[in-house]
């Protein structure tokens, strides 16, 4: 347990809506959150979180798998690489038309943003044209748009900004330390590039991470702390309870104790007050009363439908009834 020093250093008086964010957080800053009285952390994260938004508001995201399995990377998590012994089988890319279908339908369920997913290392021109008449389709609906595709270089992003996209997803997925041991195809620094080739486009940007890959506090505590010590704080931070699948090799991974979940929620929500924090992958498997402490923590964003990328999400029904049961409402449009 840290001091009575340290802990007044990160009194909720010095990040609030009257001074500048901070991004200068280090790991040890971050562990000492983490390390709190679990009052006194939910305490601090509430008060920021009411700083910036109405705490009884939750954003809603639909997320779309437009391109599935056949990846060549080797994320120790994901289902749809291609090098792991049990996979996905490879799709093509959606045809334009029918993604815009399901764009409808998650209006009509009441999603402000819509997210596209494609199991690629980096896009290729001529299905990157294609996202972009997507973008465009969705967008004329009067949804925001989101997508992920891998790595982009600096001309592909523009190429984005161009056809109107609003957030690029990119997860850091861990701490700089621990990333070796979940990805080995790509570096944590292509990760950073790419992050600073959408920011230079004028997208914002949505990154975050994966709880329960094996990874200790510390680590937890360094990717938090990377994720709020970036040059702009990500818009929406999406943290991930892993989901395990068969055939991968994090299939065996321990549970993540649910308290410690909560604690890296409010982590987020205190060291990047302003960005919204999406309750992202695992909630399937997560009690009504652990989600409730993370709405608590901060979170304000959900993927809303009964599929993420590959893996199962709660039923819509269920996500009504619980936030109906709190008396939260759901947000018409994101920041």
């Amino acid at each position: 347990m840290a001091d009575g020093s340290s802990l007044s250093a990160l009194s909720p008086s010095q990040t609030n809506a009257g001074t500048p964010l901070r991004h200068d957080w280090t790991r040890d800053e971050v562990e000492t959150l983490l390390n709190l009285p679990f009052p006194e952390l939910l305490y601090r994260a509430q008060t920021l979180h009411r700083q910036f938004f109405d705490p009884t508001e939750i954003q809603i995201s639909t997320l779309l798998s437009i391109k599935t399995g056949g990846c060549p990377e080797d994320c120790a998590y994901c289902p749809q690489s291609s090098r792991h012994d049990e996979r996905i089988k490879a799709e093509k890319l959606m045809a334009v038309d029918g993604v815009i279908a399901e764009a409808k339908r998650a209006k009509e369920a009441g999603a402000a943003r819509f997210c596209m997913g494609a199991a690629w290392r980096s896009p290729k021109d001529h299905d990157l044209e294609t996202v972009c008449s997507m973008i465009e389709g969705v967008k004329a609906l009067g949804l925001e748009t989101c997508v992920t595709l891998g790595m982009l270089d600096d001309r592909q992003a523009h190429r984005l900004k161009d056809a109107g996209l609003d957030y690029y997803n990119h997860n850091i997925d861990t701490s700089p330390e621990f990333y070796g041991e979940i990805i080995s195809t790509r570096t944590y620094q292509d990760r950073l590039d790419t992050l600073s080739n959408v920011r230079d486009a004028g997208i914002n940007v949505c990154c975050g991470g994966i709880v329960g890959m094996g990874e200790g506090e510390s680590d937890r505590a360094g990717m938090i702390a990377s994720l709020a010590s970036m040059p702009k704080h990500p818009e929406s931070v999406p943290i991930n309870l892993l989901v395990k699948v068969a055939g991968t090799p994090l299939q065996t991974a321990e549970e993540v104790d649910p308290i410690d979940f909560v604690r890296v929620i409010a982590a987020a929500r205190i060291t990047m007050p302003s960005s919204h924090v999406r309750l992202a992958a695992g909630r399937e498997n997560m009690t009504d009363e652990a989600q409730t402490l993370c709405f608590l923590a901060g979170a304000n964003s959900i993927f809303y439908g009964e599929r993420l990328l590959t893996t199962p999400n709660p039923a819509a029904t269920r996500d009504r009834q619980l936030l109906d049961r709190l008396g939260m409402s759901t947000t018409v449009s994101a920041k």
